[in-house]
């Protein structure tokens, strides 16, 4: 299968200070990649570079066999690069439906395909923004980038200060996007071993380096790696 993303020896950060040190790594299209790292250790940065958000101090990205490393941020999502921020990013003077016809494209999800993954967004689409829990504020995060019709979606940190079983659901929903509908993904997630049972590959970072790559299954198996770079024991 081709490549939906490769980068490549891939340097930046934010203006002068350097985070990112010879990143190097390929994603086909329809696999989901598992981003994973201490605190600190640039997998922000790594998304960020990706969307044309951090600064480049050298190497590239091609994206659908394209080069995008000088793309603006704009372009980039234009040419299907989808984001899911920390922050989430909502309109909260919008209704949920607003948030959604908003900036919808054309394609395989609309707001009724969202609707279906997300019951609880439908039941609550008159209410604003601001009205919303913070898991059906996530759950509008992705909806709304879904309505973009990406190729590619990253998402970052998705399930942070949710309550366990918001948690679960949206694990889920992700396991839906990328087994059962194929889209490809970028996923970064403090629950290491929830996220490995959702993806393809994993790639670990360590101080803004590639410390370690390997199939989600593998790395899920391999406890002495997985305490080492991410202090994730075999049991847990």
């Amino acid at each position: 299968m081709a490549d939906l993303l490769a980068v490549e020896a891939l340097s930046g950060g934010w203006g002068a200070a350097s985070v990112l040190s010879g990143v190097s790594f390929r994603l086909e299209e329809g696999q989901s990649l598992a981003l994973l790292g201490r605190n600190g250790m640039g997998k922000t940065t790594m998304l960020a570079a990706l969307l044309g958000i951090a600064s480049h101090g050298g190497g590239s990205i091609r994206f659908g066999g394209r080069d995008i490393t000088r793309l603006r941020t704009e372009a980039r999502a234009q040419a299907g690069i989808g984001w899911v921020p920390q922050e989430r990013n909502i309109f909260r003077s919008l209704t949920v439906e607003e948030n959604l016809t908003a900036v919808a494209r054309p394609g395989r999800w609309d707001v009724a395909a969202v609707w279906a993954l997300f019951p609880r967004l439908r039941e609550r689409r008159a209410n604003m923004g601001n009205q919303l829990s913070g898991g059906e504020q996530q759950m509008l995060a992705i909806g709304r980038a879904l309505v973009l019709n990406p190729r590619l979606l990253l998402l970052d940190e998705p399930t942070e200060g949710l309550a366990p079983i918001i948690v679960e659901e949206l694990l889920a929903v992700l396991r839906r996007l990328v087994r059962d509908e194929g889209l490809s993904a970028i996923i970064v997630e403090q629950h290491a071993r929830k996220v490995l049972d959702v993806t393809d590959r994993a790639l670990i970072l360590e101080r803004g380096t590639v410390a370690h790559q390997a199939a989600s299954a593998t790395l899920a198996a391999d406890g002495p790696t997985l305490d080492r770079y991410l202090g994730v024991g075999a049991s847990q």
